[in-house]
């Protein structure tokens, strides 16, 4: 009863006009992102933050939330088209969803994957309605010590899973950390890494960061690329699969769907993960193993379910412990702080009306996709006829505007110009920046929660393992840390990161 309750409260959100217009919004651009290759939802959301200051905090999450399970929508269709992934999660997509296209089967090859994307996106809804509310009940127990033990957990797994070097990971991480203790001390107000500017009492700005990394890094790498796109030249027809199709792939979509959901949770999973071990899964699992990579539609409906599931279930952590899971999910916890409220278990019950309507509002973004999808495919093969030299001067532009705007300080754009070049830089020598900005914004609370446990232990470290819990979860931690000096799981391990890599 107290669950229709709740929805009741969501809905009553969700379905405000001013919500609904946002929430539109927010799948639309999110689909157009996906779209267009080179740009992602990180890129689009550190363009669009600044936006969100004016409104409420519910407009505010609902159009961002939208962007980022919007742009898992998008990214098919350039994968079909052109066999240029829009987003990373799409990448495999393009195995057997651009050879369907070139045996003239592009309409059922992008119908599967926009069905395939809207039932796999409901279920990880219900999923997180059933989820999220036991979970923020049970984390209500945390104490200081289970905090910063999780948060070392969950840092952990993401560098782990880096597409990578774990060792350029931990470094990346380090360096979020630090740069989240600049400014004023949360304990004892005393200045820290300032150098005598005052612009820096307050810490570095999230978003100059962000849209540095993200934004004008991500410009920078691509300029010196050459991007050749060729769209499919046959006419589009027959967008609704046949029941020949379903019947081959409804074990896909379902696999997908469950094993992308619960991928989505761990950090460092996600959509890209989850795509390419649901292919991996239905290669070897299928009757005909030889049709995969030549036009397979369970190649395109199970990593397409799985990447869509996953972006349901990386809300779990944020929303019911306060933990991002991945460098998209730490821009929205990025927006909750902005807006002055703090995400975890206290959550649904400090504001659930908030909790209730992000959730809420990703049922109607369910449907807006799937109307948008499947009627606009002439539109979105226009959008990806849009030249480079057109889209990445219009990035930039925004991206000036768009930190320029949030404090009308010059220091926060030279901010952004100076982290744009450590972006390109990093991309350049595959130093990834997710593990960096999830520390960055992970780091003030880990310090605290560190010291306030000192505190109550009054000195002594004993604290985090006489405490079962957060004893696990540093186990947990070493576990995963020391795990790649042992063979057999570090061959494991490599597998995975070459598998989910993203380019």
């Amino acid at each position: 009863m107290d669950l229709f309750h709740y929805l009741g409260t969501g809905f009553s959100v969700a379905l405000q006009p001013i919500n609904l217009l946002y929430c539109f919004v927010g799948v639309f651009i999110g689909t157009l992102i996906g779209v267009l290759p080179g740009i992602g939802p990180v890129g689009a959301m550190s363009l669009l933050l600044p936006l969100t200051f004016k409104s409420t905090p519910e407009s505010a999450l609902i159009m961002l939330a939208g962007i980022y399970y919007g742009s898992m929508y998008g990214g098919s269709t350039t994968s079909i088209l052109v066999n240029i992934p829009g987003e990373a999660a799409s990448v495999v997509t393009c195995l057997d969803g651009y050879q369907m296209a070139l045996q003239g089967r592009a309409g059922p090859a992008l119908g599967m994957a926009a069905f395939g994307s809207f039932i796999a996106g409901t279920f990880a809804i219900l999923g997180l309605m059933l989820v999220a509310p036991p979970l923020a009940e049970f984390a209500l127990r945390f104490g200081p010590p289970e905090y910063f033990s999780l948060m070392v957990l969950g840092m952990s797994i993401l560098i782990y899973l880096a597409h990578g070097s774990m060792l350029k990971a931990l470094i990346t991480g380090i360096l979020g950390i630090v740069l989240g203790t600049v400014g004023l001390d949360p304990i004892n107000a005393k200045t820290r890494l300032t150098f005598g500017r005052m612009e820096l009492m307050d810490g570095v700005g999230l978003v100059p960061v962000i849209m540095g990394l993200f934004g004008i890094g991500e410009v920078l790498l691509n300029l010196e690329q050459i991007l050749f796109r060729e769209t499919v030249k046959t006419k589009i027809r027959g967008l609704l699969p046949s029941a020949e199709d379903w019947l081959e792939s409804k074990w896909a979509l379902i696999r997908g769907t469950v094993l992308g959901f619960f991928l989505g949770i761990l950090p460092g999973g996600g959509g890209v993960i989850a795509s390419f071990v649901s292919y991996a899964l239905e290669k070897k699992l299928s009757r005909h193993p030889e049709r995969f990579g030549k036009g397979a539609i369970a190649g395109v409906a199970g990593p397409e379910s799985a990447n869509n599931a996953a972006a349901g279930g990386a809300f779990i952590p944020l929303l019911t412990l306060g933990i991002p899971t991945n460098a998209v999910i730490a821009l929205l916890m990025g927006a909750f702080l902005i807006h002055g409220i703090t995400p975890g278990p206290l959550l649904m019950k400090q504001s659930p009306g908030l909790f209730w309507g992000v959730i809420t509002s990703m049922y109607i973004g369910n449907i807006m996709l799937l109307i948008l999808n499947l009627p606009l495919i002439g539109i979105w093969i226009q959008v990806l006829k849009i030249p480079y030299r057109i889209l990445f001067p219009i990035i930039l532009l925004l991206c000036l505007v768009g930190v320029y705007s949030i404090s009308h300080s010059i220091f926060d754009i030279y901010v952004m110009i100076g982290f744009g070049v450590v972006g390109y830089l990093m991309k350049k020598f595959e130093y990834e920046g997710a593990p960096l900005i999830l520390a960055f914004i992970l780091g003030p609370m880990l310090e605290v929660n560190l010291r306030r446990s000192l505190i109550m232990s009054h000195g002594s470290f004993s604290i985090f393992f006489l405490r079962p819990l957060s004893a696990i979860f540093l186990l947990l931690a070493l576990i995963l840390l020391i795990s790649p000096l042992i063979p057999a799981i570090g061959k494991k391990r490599e597998v995975v990161t070459i598998l989910s890599k993203q380019d």
